[in-house]
């Protein structure tokens, strides 16, 4: 299903890098090749506040974090059923938008998890206490009680995908969960290896998480945290437009763009209006 409205979450405190601010002129430059590319889509965007806020219970900026999910959650529902494109900002502006299509699909919603990193810790594991680390693990019901959404996903309806970088409690309870796993080498060899991973887990609609980090930084170097052996682009875009093909989206986030070199803006250039191409075609 194209999406038909985009919502701009440009939090930043979600990331632990001095620089994190970044992120925010990110989600504004993504937001805009978004809307240029489908100038009829409607656009969202949630106001966050520009301070550090408090950490709390074991997670940075908790204070921030649960207000700007609260706005998240009134832009969502400004959309009604709209299919929409998250755009952040950090990791963690998906636990809403996540949180929303697992209301809508249930059981069949998978979502894809396309990061250089699990974003499995929990305020207790986690060594930065920042939120775009936990993420996942929220969204699969461990978490700060203030962050965990109502319904939680199974570990049966995620799939990891280029994730190079896990710190051991990561690993453990990726591997103690069973979690899908699909390497850069496996996604580069055949992109389309994701469709029969989302038919086995019984999906009949597709959330896709990009982190723009699960790219290579050879090509793309507007990174937080960037790590080495990454997807291509080209591979990136050919596993997105095989699912798309095959499943109806039921939504789609992009975040964790740190504006530093003019290059990558031109590389998002390219990206993003073809990956939204592909879900128009799919």
């Amino acid at each position: 299903m194209l999406p038909t409205a985009v919502v701009q979450v440009p939090q930043w405190q979600g990331s632990s890098v001095g620089d994190a601010r970044l992120l925010s002129l990110g989600a504004e430059r993504l937001t805009s090749l978004v809307t240029s590319t489908e100038p009829s889509m409607r656009a969202v965007r949630v106001p966050v506040p520009d301070t550090a806020g408090a950490e709390g219970d074991g997670v940075r900026a908790l204070d921030v974090l649960t207000a700007v999910a609260t706005r998240t959650r009134a832009a969502l529902g400004e959309c009604g059923a709209a299919t929409v494109v998250t755009v952040g900002g950090d990791c963690g502006v998906e636990v809403e938008p996540v949180s929303a299509a697992l209301a809508r699909h249930g059981d069949g919603l998978v979502v894809v998890w396309f990061d250089a990193h699990g974003d499995l810790n929990t305020p207790g594991s986690s060594p930065s206490h920042a939120f775009h680390g936990m993420v996942l693990r929220t969204l699969l019901g461990d978490g700060h009680r203030d962050l965990v959404p109502p319904r939680a996903l199974r570990p049966g309806q995620v799939i990891l995908a280029g994730v190079r970088a896990l710190d051991p409690a990561e690993l453990a309870y990726a591997t103690d969960a069973g979690l899908a796993w699909h390497t850069v080498p496996e996604l580069t060899a055949d992109p389309g290896v994701l469709v029969p991973a989302v038919a086995a887990a019984g999906g009949t609609a597709v959330y896709i998480h990009i982190d723009l980090d699960v790219l290579d930084p050879e090509e793309f170097g507007s990174l937080s945290y960037p790590e080495a052996g990454g997807l291509s682009v080209g591979a990136l875009r050919d596993a997105v437009r095989a699912l798309t093909a095959r499943f109806p989206l039921a939504g789609l986030g992009i975040t964790e763009y740190a504006p530093r070199r003019e290059e990558d803006q031109a590389v998002l250039a390219s990206l993003v209006p073809a990956l939204l191409a592909d879900i128009a075609t799919g």
